[in-house]
């Protein structure tokens, strides 16, 4: 850290070893990233186990997804925008816009952490019935989402300051923020769901109230008047020019998500309709992709500790370093993958009983397992370059990455498939995409490589005559 005016300011991203950056920041996002997964497994888990009710209980939680992909499409589109944009400005030196994009990132979540509550709220039982809910487990997903949305703003707010604090240098206080999160939901889930007979809607409120505890610590943090970038008065009236920023680069994250949310309505339906017992299938799809989650939840945390470094060292035109941080991540990202895959393939009995005691579901979850994560090791690789192409501002190739095997591919197979294959179609799908998905990726970077390629010897040659 350097000092402008008496403020710190981060300035090793630009001079310390990359593999060292890439750790630092990396490891306190993948702690936290992992806690995060780990936060919304115990969630489940409890749920999975309520007595009597437990595997309808899932099937409810399993409808909800495409809300809670839907709510993080736009939090990400928010909250990562901000986060990228404060890099950038930061490599920069550009500390007055980087204050004001902190307040827009603000005023920014709360706007559309109450506008979403309020719409989803006016139409939630029509909203879960497409999302794949049946008349025996609306109820559950009723009882869940009502406490999730009427605590939107905190979520949103509390991703939100997470990212703002990685982004000007705070990795291990945003990981603290997340275990503290998880800490709080795993003392407070098990009390409400069992204690106090409150179910499904106990662990929603264990969730909101979890969040509230960390927002307060985070808005402390962030409250610092030593530190450069804090919360002070004249920062929050929205600025055009920085909304257009924020929502320009969150585009691509927000897309990921909204992909995701129509992906998984679709999975449910297919599921729903092409399965002799919907429930059961659609439960099934709610544990595999929990676990799917968790890796992808890891790779997150190193794209989140690679995003300030490539932002930094792009905004100061160090495409050397920018290089080495995406391979490096590249790297760690296909090994943690590759972990999962040997997890999902060799021991998936072992992980559904985390979620479930019922013997026909067991079956449903490790065959859903083995067939979603064939092709698991890809994700990594596609994950990461997705996310790079966003850090250093290329929105445009980011969404298309990011849509190519959301909607380009994934959906066309999840409508085409099972028509001839029934619900297997529905599960080959995925992995089938996953593929696909890779290769077009390997081209797209390529690609972009070349071009750093040209453009160097250009320079080059202009320099020597």
């Amino acid at each position: 850290m350097s000092k402008t005016g008496g403020k710190r300011v981060p300035n090793e991203l630009g001079t310390e070893k990359v593999g060292k950056l890439l750790m630092q920041y990396a490891i306190p996002a993948i702690i936290a990233q992992t806690a995060a997964s780990l936060y919304n497994m115990i969630d489940s888990a409890f749920i999975g186990h309520i007595p009597n009710v437990g595997a309808e209980a899932i099937s409810g939680l399993a409808t909800t997804f495409p809300f809670m992909n839907l709510s993080a499409a736009f939090g990400a589109m928010v909250g990562v925008g901000g986060a990228t944009q404060l890099s950038v400005r930061l490599g920069q030196r550009d500390y007055d816009s980087a204050k004001h994009i902190l307040g827009n990132l603000v005023t920014l979540n709360v706007i559309v952490g109450v506008l979403f509550a309020t719409v989803s709220l006016i139409f939630l039982d029509k909203i879960l019935f497409f999302f794949g809910a049946s008349e025996t487990t609306l109820p559950f997903a009723r009882d869940f989402m009502t406490v999730i949305l009427l605590g939107n703003v905190v979520t949103h707010l509390y991703f939100g300051i997470n990212a703002a604090l990685r982004a000007s240098g705070h990795p291990k206080e945003a990981m603290y923020a997340t275990i503290l999160t998880v800490i709080a939901n795993v003392i407070l889930a098990p009390v409400f769901i069992y204690v106090l007979g409150w179910g499904i809607k106990g662990a929603a409120l264990a969730t909101i109230l979890a969040q509230c505890i960390t927002l307060a610590w985070q808005t402390k943090l962030l409250s610092n008047p030593n530190e450069l970038l804090h919360l002070q008065r004249g920062i929050y009236k929205l600025k055009s020019n920085i909304v257009k920023g924020i929502i320009g680069i969150g585009l691509s994250p927000f897309f990921i998500n909204a992909a995701a949310c129509m992906v998984v309505i679709i999975i449910n339906k297919g599921l729903r309709n092409y399965s002799d017992d919907g429930d059961t299938s659609i439960a099934a799809y709610g544990i595999a992709n929990r676990m799917q989650f968790i890796f992808v939840m890891i790779v997150l945390g190193l794209t989140q500790g690679m995003q300030p470094i490539v932002g930094y060292n792009y905004g100061a035109k160090r495409s050397d370093r920018v290089r080495g941080a995406l391979k490096l991540t590249i790297y760690w990202a296909t090994l943690v993958t590759t972990i999962g895959f040997a997890i999902c393939e060799f021991m998936p009995g072992s992980v559904a009983k985390i979620f479930t005691s019922s013997p026909v579901l067991i079956e449903h979850a490790s065959w859903a397992m083995r067939t979603m994560c064939i092709f698991m090791p890809l994700i990594g690789f596609q994950l990461v370059t997705t996310n790079f192409f966003q850090s250093i501002g290329k929105v445009n190739k980011s969404i298309f990455l990011s849509l190519t095997r959301q909607v380009m591919l994934l959906i066309p197979l999840l409508l085409i498939l099972p028509m001839f294959l029934g619900v297997k179609g529905v599960w080959y799908s995925m992995p089938i995409s996953d593929i696909i998905a890779a290769m077009l990726t390997v081209v797209m970077l390529a690609i972009q490589f070349r071009q750093w390629r040209r453009e160097e010897n250009r320079v080059q040659t202009v320099s020597k005559a």
